[in-house]
Order: structure tokens, then sequence, then C-alpha cells
């Protein structure tokens, strides 16, 4: 699973990202394989529930699918990192860390989609993340098919990516406690 825009460690100073520094976690959240295998399993059950979008039926929709997935992640991705580098803010995820409740850490979790660090290490109104989504599923419907861009459509796709978000930060804060759980007992 790829973890490369969380700083793991609560207590640590750590220096804010340069323009270059964001753009190369776009280009690795892009090209990762679980990202890719993600886009993958998304394409399809669409393709086995026959879901927006409306490619139809077949190895050609299948890989329509996928390309639209991949597409979608990219172009999210694209534009959240676009603004980041233009409104001074860090793209990363600071854990709360294992020093607080885990009702606490739920809620901070949750909270991160719309709260992000500045480059000065302030919080601030996430608007590169949450206006990077939008624009990135406004751009879909340049290449999904017309049946699927729709209002409804659109917003299941904001629901889609604010559900991975949160998902997504979930993991962030927890799964390196997971991990060092599964490697203490590996271990003895």
């Amino acid at each position: 699973m790829p973890d490369y825009q969380t700083v793991r460690d609560p207590h640590s100073s750590v220096p804010p990202l340069t323009s270059k520094e964001k753009w190369t976690l776009f280009a690795k959240e892009t090209i990762d394989p679980f990202n890719l295998l993600s886009a993958a399993m998304g394409a399809g059950m669409s393709q086995m529930g026959d879901q927006t979008p409306k490619y139809g039926a077949g190895k050609g929709a299948l890989g329509q699918r996928m390309g639209a997935a991949v597409a979608d992640m990219t172009a999210q991705n694209l534009f959240a990192i676009g603004l980041a580098c233009a409104l001074h803010q860090d793209p990363r995820y600071y854990r709360k860390g294992p020093d607080h409740n885990v009702l606490k850490r739920a809620a901070y979790s949750v909270s991160r989609l719309a709260v992000v660090r500045n480059d000065a290490g302030k919080n601030t109104f996430n608007s590169s993340g949450l206006f990077g989504m939008a624009l990135g599923i406004g751009a879909s419907n340049l290449y999904y098919p017309s049946a699927s861009a729709n209002t409804g459509v659109m917003l299941g796709r904001l629901n889609t990516s604010l559900s991975s978000g949160v998902i997504g930060n979930l993991m962030s804060e927890f799964w390196p406690d997971i991990q060092q759980k599964l490697l203490h007992r590996r271990r003895h």
C-alpha cells in the first residue's frame, strides 16, 4: 500500500516540500502498482454490475473502464498537486499517532479532508485537495460517455472520492500501528 504522503512520526519536525517534491509525490502516486490495481478492481466491479460509466460489456468496455479509473485518479491528483503548489499547501497526511485515543485519531483522520497544513506548518482549509478533486471530477466529463456525464453520476464520483479519502486517511493513521503489532507478533 503506498505511503508516500504520510508523515509517520507526529513528533518530528519536517521541512515544507518544495514544488518539485510535491510533483514527485504526484508521479509516485500515479504510477504506484497498488493504485493501478485499485483502479483495475474498481473497473472490474463496475464491469460486473454494468455500472457507470456506461461503456457496455466485453473486454473493450473493461479496458475503457480501467482507463477512465486511472484517468480519474491522475486528473484529481494533478489538479490537487497543482493547487497545492500554487496555494502553498502541504499534501501530506500528518499522523496524530498512538499517543491519542482511537476516537480522537479517527475524527482527526476524517477532518483532514477539510483541513491541511500550509507550507508554514499552520492548519488551513484544504482547498487544494477538495477543489483538485472537484476539478478532476469535472474534467472526467471529457472522457466519460455522455450517458455518464450528468449531475447524479458526478455526485456519485464525488462520494466515491470523498469515501476513498476518508479510508486513505484512516489507513495512514492506523496502518503503522497495525504493521507494528503484526511484525511484533511474528518476531516472538
